[in-house]
């Protein structure tokens, strides 16, 4: 592997032990030096379990280790790589097996069931919904964990300061929440390795991959492993996800924290013509240099200059880049039409259909994104592991009436019923006469004051269920359901039967067959097929379920290919975040492109609050960070590159002003 690398390469992929820094300009073998440096540390006899590599997607690590395998086989397997919070995750199951990994949409919910027993009607200030302050507390998270979250709240939001004490308090019992059932977030993951750093294996060398977007808590992350060397690769003019956390002074000042650093420059583009790199360049060069580098064009293709396209309107723009998309003779999978927003997808993917063009939005719906698919695995889930108080959440949230407040009420109550145990709650309840009492809180801030009184089980009683379900002490929720009810029921029957069930085939055929999920399929599917009047197209109804039938099909056909239930589980809902759908066209955001590369792209939408988007300059953004954002666009592009602007959307009746990174580009006079 050493032998196909250029002179630049082979300094980094052979440095000696240390703090190594390798910048890796676009197109420049970032992937192939890193592939090379694990090649070079096995053949110095470095033990792979020794070298932890971190990539910025699994996906990434597993293209890097199966061409390390192409040399040296099964051994490369034994290489501890992955993402940050993939490596963290095995790390912390390793060490504690009961905890859970939850998604940020599952922890949302659970965010949100706490901040709606608050009244933050009273407040002169409007106060953040609870989706912005979860977002908010991840992002402090992310980024500053020096100081508390109301002392972070209050220096950025200071309009806030009378709301900041409650905004603790939520985080507070959310926290307390996520202790108490054992989940943790893609946060926690790293917060906990951190907290266990002594437990930590020795690693001879950690590589990481995409340096420049490293956040404040994965440089902590990095400080607290143990190892004899560093190598870490990445470029600052692709520092991208500022909006996520990642700060570009970690790889700014890497040769200040390590006074021993190298810092090595791969200069030689191999992906993009000079007429593209010249661009590229030209603009990037208004930011700061943090590095000095130049890049050489390698690429010795035909060399076309890249060309403006100007349009009176945003419409006409979409409408006339589908028509020389469908004229040009480059296969259309490697053409790639990329934009700051996604606002601007929609129009473009009208216009490539209107010509019969297919095309395939990166990012885009995975199968185990789908609700069905969801609610399949949320059920799975809460009978593989009862203590999993947001798939409770989710499912029991489809039954009509209940919320997600009354959900985790239901839960709660559950488990003092069964004095702890939610599966006896269920199946053996102890008689509570009120089993919904609320747990003290010596913090509780602007609380509603819970006023329900206990409502009669006898209104369930016509119900064709299990008299242990009539007599429940649940019945007596004021806000409980006929649906609650045989929801209760069906759990009840569904966890008698997975005493018995072993094979994940044999438990995918059964959670098909309940009632609980053949409910959610029929509200699915009256949801899709509701027209504009309210009223429901019977035909597409049928359509919809049979698509979720192929849906649940397709997931049992893969749990033929396991015998472990929870290997099964934890492979289908850690594995599916990665995926895309259709094909054709690439459809792309510009982070969605990063790392992509294409024949031909357009880069559309260039105008001045679009492309720069000032509205997040506003925000706490930079024009640094937008201008990084074009290069990233343009460095895709291998042969050909267009890039299109409008003056005017008729629908807002707004005019637009050309970008300045077009008048910076050179291409506008």
């Amino acid at each position: 592997m050493l032998s196909s690398l250029n002179p630049e390469q082979l300094q980094a992929a052979t440095a000696p032990f240390g703090h190594n820094l390798v910048i890796a300009s676009a197109g420049t073998g970032k992937t192939s030096t890193i592939v090379a440096r694990i090649s070079y540390l096995l053949e110095r006899g470095v033990q792979p379990q020794e070298i932890l590599l971190l990539t910025f997607t699994n996906k990434a690590a597993q293209e890097m280790i199966g061409r390390i395998q192409s040399r040296f086989g099964s051994l490369a397997k034994k290489i501890e790589a992955g993402t940050f919070h993939a490596v963290s995750y095995r790390w912390l199951k390793a060490i504690d097996p009961k905890l859970v990994l939850k998604q940020p949409k599952e922890l949302k919910l659970l965010f949100k069931s706490i901040y709606e027993r608050r009244d933050l009607s009273h407040f002169e200030t409007k106060a953040f919904a609870a989706s912005t302050l979860f977002d908010l507390y991840s992002l402090y998270q992310n980024a500053q964990m020096e100081q508390g979250f109301g002392a972070w709240m209050r220096k950025k939001y200071p309009e806030h300061e009378e709301l900041v004490p409650i905004y603790e308090d939520i985080t507070l019992e959310f926290e307390e929440l996520k202790s108490e059932y054992g989940f943790l977030s893609f946060n926690d993951l790293l917060l906990k390795v951190i907290e266990y750093k002594e437990r930590l294996p020795h690693f001879t060398e950690v590589l990481v991959d995409e340096y420049q977007d490293t956040n404040n808590l994965q440089g902590r992350f990095l400080e607290a492993l143990h190892y004899n060397s560093l190598f870490c690769v990445g470029d600052y003019d692709q520092s991208i996800y500022a909006f996520n956390g990642a700060n570009i002074d970690i790889i700014a000042s890497f040769h200040y924290r390590y006074p021993d650093a190298r810092i090595f420059n791969l200069s030689k583009n191999y992906r993009s013509t000079k007429y593209i790199l010249d661009l590229a360049n030209r603009v990037i060069a208004y930011n700061e240099r943090i590095y000095p580098k130049k890049l050489e064009v390698m690429n010795q293709k035909k060399a076309v200059p890249p060309k403006l396209l100007a349009f009176f309107d945003l419409y006409e723009q979409y409408e006339k880049i589908a028509r020389l998309i469908k004229l040009s003779s480059t296969p259309k999978d490697q053409i790639a039409v990329i934009f700051r927003n996604n606002a601007s997808a929609d129009g473009i993917e009208a216009a490539l259909r209107d010509q019969g063009l297919s095309c395939k939005r990166k990012g885009g719906q995975s199968l185990f994104d789908m609700k069905e698919i969801k609610a399949l695995f949320d059920l799975l889930s809460l009978l593989l592991n009862p203590k999993d108080l947001l798939s409770f959440i989710h499912i029991f949230e489809y039954a009509k009436g209940i919320g997600a407040n009354s959900a985790k009420e239901l839960y709660e109550a559950l488990i003092r019923c069964g004095e702890g145990d939610m599966v006896r709650g269920v199946q053996e309840p102890k008689d509570i006469k009120n089993p919904f009492a609320k747990k003290e809180r010596s913090y509780q801030l602007a609380l509603f004051e819970d006023t329900l009184q206990p409502a009669s089980k006898s209104r369930f009683s016509h119900l064709a269920i299990d008299e242990r379900i009539k007599a429940h002490p649940l019945l007596t929720y004021p806000r409980m359901s006929e649906d609650a009810v045989l929801f209760l029921e069906d759990l009840r029957v569904l966890q008698k039967k997975f005493r018995r069930i072993k094979r994940p085939r044999q438990a995918i055929e059964a959670l098909r067959g309940s009632f609980i999920l053949k409910y959610i399929k029929k509200i699915l599917a009256k949801n899709r097929a509701k027209r504009k009047d309210g009223s429901i197209d019977k035909e597409r109804y049928y359509q919809t379920i049979e698509r979720i039938e192929r849906r649940f099909a397709l997931i049992a056909h893969l749990a033929h290919n396991y015998d472990d239930l929870y290997r099964f589980y934890n492979a289908m809902v850690l594995g599916g975040s990665e995926m895309s759908q259709g094909e054709g066209v690439n459809l792309l955001t510009v982070h969605a492109s990063k790392g992509l590369e294409f024949s031909e792209v357009y880069v559309v939408d260039l105008m001045e609050g679009r492309f720069p988007n000032l509205r997040l300059v506003s925000k706490g953004g930079s024009i640094e960070e937008e201008r990084r954002l074009f290069y990233v666009a343009v460095t895709r592009a291998k042969e050909l590159l267009y890039l299109s602007y409008a003056k005017y959307d008729r629908v807002k009746k707004q005019e637009f002003l050309p970008s300045r990174f077009l008048q910076e580009a050179g291409l506008l006079p």
